[in-house]
């Protein structure tokens, strides 16, 4: 939905972007400013897009708009119905979509940080710190759309319905809305900025800008700007840059280890074995702590959506962990590595009865009032099932700077003792995830 909001808006805006102006260049000597956040811009900008959001909800969701219940009865079964990971939306929604609705959120932020604003991707603290100040306004943002008064659970009270239950979004929101955020960051340093030193059309500059940046175009709109605005160089009706200015926040410190890193990953489960079935897609997040040059010890908390069911029958596996890592070549920049980690799994189906729900909707009808949330249960039935789990996974990290590295593949064996799931035997699996690690204290 996030995706498509995006698309829409961007659409809508490009036949009058002209009509805004462009950008002047910006000033060699800016005047001073407060260094504090604009909270002010920062919550119009925000409710504008919360209000966009919903909006096109509005529009094209029949339940949004005629909720068949009272605000307050709604608001209370939504939030009484949240368990598990899947939500029940297609994977470029959950894993593509709200990590997009992520950045726009956390550049709208970005905007108004006025401390932070100018700084661009590099070797230097305060670009990550500006992007995890980001990020945590992002989690906010995250949440109020997802549970809070002005909300899906108020609105159209979205996970008080089969199968909408799950907290992927209020995950997947904010942590790969800040990998998304610094993957466009990066893009604009090493691929837009050179096309606008060597690029005269300022049609092909829009493009590039406004296309390769997708969710900063969208942030650019909130705040009454053209889509290509950038506040560290001139606008592109401008003559160009012979060349991309020089960083002088970027510096050859000597190498060192990060006492503290955070990995968001995706992941892709596949279950074999006697009465197994289908895979598990999603992702999760893990936390390392350095014990020794080689040691760390890790965290991790991932769910996925299990695959391969018919119309009626869903499910989601959620799992948590812990154990010791050992890095071969920590110093390195390619680093190999294996864990060993501990800990449970939860694994979850809920199936529909349609007759019996067909049913009840046809009594609710005939009595003049829509089902309520408890109704839910009497056509739904929900399985359930947790155990340990032990995992065994070796991986392959690149180091890009001190503080960021890429996991390019951690492929590993899970097996956990839980009883059969409706016959299916979820105990044996493999999976192979990757993601963007960011390192703390370097």
């Amino acid at each position: 939905m996030a995706a498509r909001t995006l698309a829409i808006v961007l659409i809508l805006a490009g036949g009058c972007t002209r009509c805004l102006g462009d950008d002047a260049r910006p000033s060699t000597k800016p005047a001073a400013e407060p260094q504090a956040v604009d909270w002010s811009s920062l919550l119009v900008q925000s409710l504008s897009f919360l209000g966009i959001e919903h909006g096109f909800r509005w529009v094209t969701e029949e339940g949004t708009r005629h909720p068949h219940r009272s605000f307050f009865d709604g608001y209370v079964d939504s939030l009484n119905s949240l368990h598990g990971w899947g939500d029940g939306d297609p994977f470029y929604v959950g894993y593509v979509g709200h990590p997009m609705q992520g950045a726009v959120a956390g550049y709208i932020f970005v905007h108004n940080d006025r401390k932070y604003r100018a700084i661009e991707f590099g070797k230097n603290r305060r670009y990550w710190k500006s992007r995890l100040r980001a990020a945590a306004f992002a989690w906010a943002y995250s949440e109020q759309f997802e549970i809070e008064p002005l909300s899906e659970a108020s609105i159209g009270n979205v996970q008080a319905f089969f199968p909408q239950q799950g907290f992927v979004d209020q995950v997947a929101t904010p942590a790969i809305g800040l990998a998304w955020m610094i993957t466009e960051d990066s893009m604009d340093r090493y691929v837009i900025e050179r096309v606008d030193a060597r690029v005269h059309n300022p049609y092909v500059r829009l493009l590039v800008r406004s296309g390769l940046n997708p969710t900063r175009s969208m942030a650019n709109l909130i705040a009454g700007r053209v889509p290509w605005h950038r506040d560290t160089r001139p606008g592109i009706w401008e003559p160009p840059l012979s060349t991309p200015a020089r960083r002088t926040t970027e510096t050859s410190a000597p190498l060192d280890l990060a006492p503290f890193e955070f990995l968001a990953t995706t992941r892709v489960e596949k279950y074999f074995g006697g009465s197994s079935h289908g895979a598990c897609i999603g992702g999760g997040g893990a936390a390392a702590f350095r014990v020794g040059p080689q040691w760390q010890i890790v965290g991790d908390v991932s769910g996925c959506k299990l695959t391969g069911f018919g119309a009626n029958l869903s499910g989601d596996s959620l799992s948590y962990s812990i154990g010791p890592r050992w890095t071969l070549a920590p110093f390195k920049r390619w680093e190999p590595y294996a864990q060993f980690l501990v800990g449970g799994r939860t694994l979850t189906h809920e199936e529909i009865d349609p007759a019996k729900k067909a049913q009840l909707e046809e009594t609710a009808a005939q009595e003049g009032k829509p089902l309520s949330f408890s109704d839910h249960y009497l056509y739904t039935r929900q399985s359930e099932t947790t155990g340990l789990a032990v995992s065994v996974n070796a991986g392959l990290d690149v180091r890009l700077t001190s503080a960021i590295a890429i996991q390019v593949a951690n492929a590993g064996y899970m097996h956990s003792w839980h009883s059969n799931l409706d016959g299916i035997n979820y105990a044996n699996s493999l999976q192979l995830t990757s993601g963007l690690i960011i390192r703390f204290g370097t």
